[in-house]
């Protein structure tokens, strides 16, 4: 199992309701990959009840600007 505490998260989890325009995304949490690279650790802040759960590469949010 990989030490969460010496890197940051490689992905965050997401649970997914609904398709397409109308989906509706909800953090649930964060990954990291193991030491092996066979696999990942996941630190879940919520279980999710229904839909499904998605794993997104951990980017930087873009600054919002307003007016653009």
């Amino acid at each position: 199992m990989s030490d969460t505490n010496s890197n940051r998260p490689s992905h965050r989890l997401f649970n997914v309701t609904g398709d397409g325009d109308n989906a509706r995304w909800t953090d649930i949490g964060v990954a990291w990959a193991t030491k092996d690279s066979k696999g990942f650790t996941l630190a879940l802040n919520a279980i999710p009840v229904n839909g499904r759960i998605v794993m997104r590469i951990n980017e930087e949010k873009p600054a919002n600007k307003k007016g653009s």
